[in-house]
C-alpha cells in the first residue's frame, strides 16, 4: 500500500508539473511524454490536458445586467443626473455588486454614465444640441459610405440584409423603444459591413448608440408611430440601395438622421 501511496503521490507532483508547463512547450510533446508515463503505470486518462474552469457564468451574468441596465435606461428608469451605487442595484437586479459595476463600467465608455468615486455612476444628462451634434457626426459618415455602397453592391447582397429592416418594423410596432434601439442598430451595422471596413463600423455604432440615450427629463417623447416612421425609412432605405438610386439613399439618409 506504501508503494501505490508514493506512485499517487508522485503522479500528482507529475501532473501539476505538467500545468505549470511554459506556454512556448508545444502541445504534442506534452501529450506524449504524458501518455508515456502514464502507460508505464498503467493508468487511463480521460483528458491528457487539464481543462481549466470556464468563467462563462460570470460573463453571462454580467451580459445580462448590461442588457438590463441599457433597457432601464432606454425606459427612463435610470434617470439623468441621479447617481446609483452599484450595491444598491445589485440587490435590486439580484446578483452581487461585482457584475453590476463591470457593466456600469461599460456603459461608462459608452458615454451613458459617469463615475462618482466613493458613490458609484450618474446617467449622464444630455440636451438636444448633443443629439443635433451626434446626428451631424453621423450623416458625414455613413451617408458618403451608403452613397458608394448603393453604386457597387449586388442587387442579392442588399436582398440579405431585407430581414433586418422588417425587425426594424415590428421592433417598432412593439413600442419597446429598447427593443428598437438593438434592432436600429443591427440594420445600419449590416448596411456598413457591406463596405469591409470594421473600424467604420465599429466608430459608427458607438456614434449610433451614443444618440439612443435619453435625453434630460426622462424617456425620449418619440412614441410608437415615430419609431414605426423610423423603420419605414429603413425599408424605403434599403428599396433604394438596390435600386442604385443615389439621390434617394442621400435624401433618406440625412433626413433619417435629422429625425433621429
Amino acid at each position: 500500500m506504501k508503494g501505490v501511496g508514493r506512485d499517487v503521490d508522485r503522479a500528482v507532483r507529475e501532473a501539476v508539473a505538467d500545468v505549470r508547463v511554459p506556454p512556448q512547450t508545444r502541445a504534442s510533446e506534452m501529450r506524449g511524454e504524458r501518455a508515456q508515463g502514464e502507460q508505464a503505470r498503467g493508468e487511463h486518462t480521460h483528458s491528457e490536458v487539464p481543462i481549466p474552469r470556464p468563467v462563462v457564468q460570470r460573463a453571462s451574468v454580467r451580459g445580462q445586467i448590461l442588457d438590463a441596465l441599457r433597457t432601464a435606461l432606454m425606459a427612463g428608469e435610470l434617470r439623468p443626473g441621479d447617481v446609483y451605487s452599484a450595491p444598491a442595484l445589485g440587490e435590486r437586479f439580484g446578483v452581487s455588486a461585482t457584475p453590476v459595476r463591470e457593466a456600469m463600467q461599460q456603459l461608462a465608455l459608452e458615454g451613458a454614465v459617469e463615475v462618482v468615486p466613493n458613490r458609484g455612476f450618474r446617467v449622464v444628462e444630455r440636451g438636444a444640441r448633443e443629439l443635433a451634434e451626434l446626428a451631424e457626426v453621423r450623416a458625414l459618415i455613413e451617408v458618403p459610405v451608403m452613397v458608394r455602397l448603393a453604386r457597387t453592391v449586388s442587387v442579392e447582397r442588399w436582398a440579405e440584409l431585407r430581414p433586418l429592416a422588417e425587425a426594424t418594423v415590428r421592433a417598432a410596432a412593439s413600442g419597446c423603444r429598447a427593443t428598437y434601439a438593438e434592432t436600429d442598430r443591427a440594420f445600419h451595422r449590416g448596411v456598413l459591413g457591406l463596405s469591409g471596413n470594421e473600424q467604420l463600423v465599429q466608430i459608427a455604432e458607438d456614434l449610433h448608440r451614443r444618440s439612443q440615450w435619453p435625453l434630460v427629463g426622462g424617456v425620449s417623447s418619440r412614441g410608437r408611430g415615430d419609431l414605426m416612421a423610423d423603420a419605414g425609412e429603413h425599408v424605403a432605405l434599403l428599396d433604394a440601395l438596390m435600386a442604385r438610386d443615389v439621390d434617394v439613399v442621400r435624401g433618406l439618409v440625412g433626413g433619417h438622421f435629422a429625425g433621429v
